[in-house]
């Protein structure tokens, strides 16, 4: 057989088994384009055109990009969204590690306090923000009576400016800390029980076991847990929408919520789709230098 008739051959074989696997890969495949990577390419081409989602698109290139850039406005929802990040995320994790420590160790009911939770994930998010709303009002919310009753006068929280972030931070961690819990528990439950015997008779206290052995062991969950709410982080919408509706003053305007008021309030879907891609620009950079820096704190047994 000549090299040209081989050749030949290895190519028909090789086009027969990328197209069994794309035959498997295609009930997947078909919603992954027809509502991802569609919809993406299509934002990216209204964000070169001035467009009120009725009428007619028109092109004006990178203006809408010069514009977003140059208004205040996106550099304010920005840094709103970054203070609602470098809240929740140490806030979820570490009352996750802390609730997973506990229910790791032999206590009774500890089945049921696992279930008990993790329900607030499950639960949607329009009814726990309207819980909170409710727990967190200025005048007759239950936290700020539980603190009048130790003589401590509550903030506005929601209604307050300088209280309106902190308020969906506050019910995003409670939401939020379940699945924390849950992941890092079985992290926990992957660890050597030998390290730990180990690191005792070396005469490692609680706290040197928790630093030397219990965190870089769960450090390859942690990573998880981390990128996991940065990019949730970076999408926040619901609770916020639902909860302070981006106010008072525009104090807890986050980006997608941006993105959603100029679609839909202000009619410019155009610059709404620049928005986007400028938030997917900046998700996607900040996981790069996530995963780029694993190397050197995150541990894989």
């Amino acid at each position: 057989m000549t090299s040209a008739a081989a050749t030949r051959r290895r190519t028909r074989r090789g086009l027969r088994y990328y197209g069994v696997i794309a035959l498997f890969l295609l009930p997947s495949l078909v919603p992954l384009v027809a509502f991802s990577i569609a919809p993406m390419l299509s934002a990216l081409w209204a964000s070169f055109h001035r467009w009120n989602l009725i009428g007619p698109m028109t092109w004006v290139g990178l203006d809408n990009y010069a514009h977003l850039f140059t208004d205040p406005k996106t550099g304010a929802v920005f840094l709103h969204t970054l203070l609602y990040i470098l809240g929740v995320l140490p806030l979820t994790y570490v009352g996750g590690l802390a609730i997973a420590l506990a229910l790791n160790s032999r206590m009774k009911g500890r089945a049921l306090l696992r279930g008990l939770y993790f329900l607030p994930v499950i639960t949607s998010w329009v009814v726990v923000a309207l819980v909170w709303r409710w727990l967190l009002s200025p005048g007759n919310g239950a936290v700020n009576a539980a603190l009048a009753f130790f003589g401590i006068h509550g903030p506005g929280w929601w209604a307050d400016p300088a209280w309106s972030i902190p308020s969906v931070i506050l019910a995003s961690a409670w939401k939020d800390v379940g699945f924390t819990m849950v992941i890092l528990l079985a992290g926990l439950q992957a660890v050597n029980p030998d390290l730990y015997e180990a690191a005792a008779l070396d005469g490692a206290g609680w706290w040197r076991r928790l630093f030397s052995v219990t965190l870089p062991m769960l450090s390859p969950s942690t990573f998880f847990v981390v990128i996991l709410g940065l990019i949730n982080g970076f999408q926040v919408f619901d609770q916020v929408y639902v909860l302070t509706a981006g106010g008072p003053n525009d104090s807890s305007r986050v980006v997608v919520q941006q993105v959603y008021d100029l679609t839909f309030r202000y009619g410019q879907a155009g610059m709404a789709s620049a928005l986007s891609w400028i938030l997917f620009a900046v998700i996607l950079l900040v996981t790069l230098v996530q995963f780029l820096g694993q190397k050197r704190w995150v541990h894989y047994a």
